[in-house]
């Protein structure tokens, strides 16, 4: 029997497999097309071409595909889903945390153990000692798979038994940093017509990005407390920086869809008279919509 079956060969689910190949794990795999699966095979990985057979391998089952739906429609066959009695799901997919609820009610309905997850990195980052995996759900389920998720993630997170809470994790994470990245864009287009290098800009990022965490760490104390009086930084004195944004695009000719997005906001909260309280007060406008 092997210690874990990974389902889905894409270039995360292949870096997992592999990963836990070279640390010694006994690996079975599953993928629709079995070419994915060659160098797998060769570096001792046992391919199975019944989703159902690969299941039934071992004791811990990883999905790592596109998506939920495509996810259910591998396990939910007659002969997939008979097969995952007594063993534990972790589910790798992309999703929402109603999926992950959805996901856990039918497993649990198979006589399985579930486990939601998200990985908060790339396929060449599987196996560091930093790399973020959020996980979900059953304690029992955990447990049982801890090890293996071990291997792959360093920087391993029980995010609690609340099943949806590693989606809602990573979906805030990656808000964060997409966020970011456009933010980082606009930044290089305003360096480029100063003759700068995008990749100066990002190195100088790396750089300095730890005060830029102690500062989204001080918005979310903000946040948590209500207390948006007394401001370090005012609604009214971070909107003249996109006042500013929006003046350079214009001088410069160049796209200024980010600062006229950030714009919008700072408009709304200055209506509903948030000029003088903290930059955290764009929650409350955000909280409007809700």
């Amino acid at each position: 029997m092997s210690d874990v079956t990974i389902i889905g060969l894409g270039p995360m689910g292949a870096a997992l497999a592999r990963t836990l190949l070279q640390h010694g794990s006994r690996v079975t795999v599953w993928n629709r097309t079995s070419e994915k699966a060659e160098p797998l095979i060769r570096d001792g990985a046992v391919f199975q071409r019944e989703a159902a057979a690969a299941v039934s391998a071992s004791p811990v089952v990883i999905v790592c595909v596109a998506n939920y739906e495509i996810s259910r429609s591998i396990l939910g066959t007659e002969s997939a889903a008979a097969a995952l009695a007594g063993r534990v799901v972790v589910e790798l997919s992309t999703g929402t945390p109603q999926d992950a609820r959805n996901s856990e009610r039918w497993v649990r309905e198979q006589g399985a153990e579930y486990l939601d997850g998200a990985i908060m990195a790339t396929p060449a980052q599987i196996g560091m000692p930093d790399t973020p995996i959020f996980v979900s759900g059953s304690k029992a389920a955990f447990n049982r798979s801890e090890p293996v998720l071990k291997i792959l993630a360093g920087n391993l997170m029980f995010m609690g038994e609340s099943v949806g809470a590693a989606s809602a994790w990573d979906l805030a994470a990656l808000s964060t940093m997409f966020g970011a990245m456009f933010g980082f864009f606009h930044g290089a287009r305003i360096l480029e017509t100063e003759g700068h290098t995008a990749d100066s800009f990002g190195s100088l990022i790396a750089d300095i990005s730890p005060v830029f965490g102690q500062m989204i760490k001080y918005e979310g104390e903000i946040i948590q407390t209500g207390k948006y009086e007394g401001p370090q930084s005012s609604i009214k004195t971070c909107m003249g920086t996109a006042a500013l944004w929006l003046k350079h695009a214009s001088e410069a000719g160049i796209n200024a869809e980010f600062p006229a997005f950030a714009m919008g906001l700072y408009n709304k909260a200055i209506t509903a008279g948030y000029e003088n309280e903290e930059l955290a007060a764009i929650m409350k406008v955000l909280r409007q919509s809700d």
